[in-house]
């Protein structure tokens, strides 16, 4: 299954990438990928369809993103075109999930021609001696 990055997910869900980092941080969402310090989080598409339902519960109706994450996964996980979910005994909560996965499809596409994948760790040092002024090695 394909994975992407926090910067790319940020570009299809028009939010900053510091925000995804944050929630993801602070709230567990199945797909995710998190392995130890310094190796940068992978979203499943589902992850990436939890948060995008989650945003527009939170944009749309008020929501505080911890319960709307928790609706966000729930509506996900039911699958098909049209997710309800039960709400107390008075409240039905219906999404068109499969509008909102092929929205978030057609995003991700463009985000990943638009996204570079970011570096990481230590530039190779060519590279840091022609940023410091040194075209040559001075050893």
């Amino acid at each position: 299954m394909r994975a992407y990055t926090v910067a790319t997910t940020a570009v299809a869900l028009e939010m900053p990438g510091k925000w995804i980092d944050n929630t993801l941080s602070h709230f567990i969402v199945p797909g995710v990928s998190q392995s130890k310090q310094g190796v940068a989080r992978k979203l499943n598409p589902r992850a990436i369809l939890t948060l995008a339902i989650s945003l527009r519960l939170v944009r749309d109706l008020g929501i505080p993103l911890r319960l709307a994450l928790d609706l966000g996964n729930r509506l996900g996980e039911t699958g098909g075109a049209e997710a309800r979910l039960a709400i107390g005994g008075d409240i039905l909560l219906q999404v068109n999930v499969l509008a909102v996965a092929r929205d978030i499809e057609s995003r991700l596409a463009h985000a990943v021609e638009v996204t570079p994948i970011p570096r990481r760790g230590r530039p190779p040092r060519l590279e840091r001696s022609l940023k410091n002024g040194f075209p040559f090695s001075q050893e």
